[in-house]
């Protein structure tokens, strides 16, 4: 750059010494001293930069060094973490196989809450099935969500704002609640939903189940009453071999649990068998990930 500098000079020291020159030559002259100065401002901005970039890296160098040791607690504060998920994920499994092990020769609810999610599903028959056994609200997927999407159709919000109003009534407002979401086994292909990123079953299941998550705590369901949940094709309910039972695998399940919430560190589950409920503390959302992931078609 010193050297590039020095040109300039002797180029207008040279216009000087001369005395006349012809315009022509003048004006040669001064195209090329303006292109060399532009070059030295361009090599005097990119050492510059360069030299800016080099000190960020030498400081986040050094404050890597100088925190040898944090870094390392971070790295248990990380493992710690990763195991709370893994015991909250295990425990929504727990609840999830106990509501459909529930086997005691009767419905799961007390009757009157029975009754109500079952007139609340003779209302809505292309929407929702309603399993009085084993107290599951299933929201079928065709009709709650446009194909590929996890967006709620107007029709099924309008559903979810009156099975939100049950839930808040006297006689289920204690019970916990697990929003578990399903697919069929179809690989997901659409353009459309991988952009919206609904990756794959995985994801889509768990978008799905969120998003009616989302749509009771619209309506007033404490969100400290809700676990979410996403198995993809793992969990079907019918053959995936024919279109009627992929369709009856395509669902959102709402779960009323038979325990209550309260506030502190989580105690242990209660016994499905009674229809009482019996006091747990809340669950945090959750999403499964794994990498046993299907193929899919949507």
């Amino acid at each position: 750059m010193a050297r590039m500098a020095r040109l300039i000079g002797t180029v207008v020291l040279g216009i000087a010494l001369t005395g006349c020159v012809s315009q022509e030559k003048y004006n040669a002259l001064k195209l090329d001293r303006d292109g060399l100065a532009e070059q030295l401002a361009k090599a005097q901005s990119d050492a510059s930069s360069a030299r800016a970039e080099a000190d960020s890296y030498k400081n986040q160098l050094a404050l890597l060094n100088q925190n040898g040791g944090s870094l390392q607690g971070l790295v248990n504060n990380l493992t710690q973490q990763n195991s709370a998920l893994q015991a909250q994920l295990d425990e929504i499994n727990k609840k999830y196989a106990e509501a459909l092990g529930r086997s005691n020769g009767g419905n799961a609810l007390p009757a009157p809450l029975t009754n109500e999610l079952q007139q609340f599903a003779n209302q809505n028959p292309d929407l929702v099935d309603f399993d009085a056994v084993h107290g599951i609200v299933k929201f079928k997927s065709d009709v709650t969500f446009a194909s590929g999407s996890a967006d709620v159709t107007p029709k099924a919000k309008e559903a979810i704002q009156r099975f939100s109003q049950i839930l808040s009534s006297p006689a289920a407002s204690g019970y916990e609640l697990l929003v578990a979401g399903h697919t069929d086994n179809q690989r997901v292909v659409n353009p459309n939903t991988l952009k919206a990123g609904h990756l794959d079953n995985w994801y889509l299941s768990s978008h799905r189940a969120i998003t009616v998550s989302a749509e009771l705590q619209k309506h007033n369901i404490n969100p400290q009453r809700l676990g979410v949940v996403g198995y993809a094709d793992q969990r079907p309910v019918a053959s995936n071999t024919t279109s009627s039972g992929q369709a009856q695998n395509r669902r959102v399940e709402v779960l009323i649990l038979p325990t209550t919430v309260r506030s502190g560190p989580a105690v242990a589950g209660a016994e499905t068998k009674s229809t009482s409920p019996k006091k747990i503390s809340g669950n945090k959302d959750s999403s499964v990930q794994t990498d046993n992931r299907p193929m899919l078609n949507k």
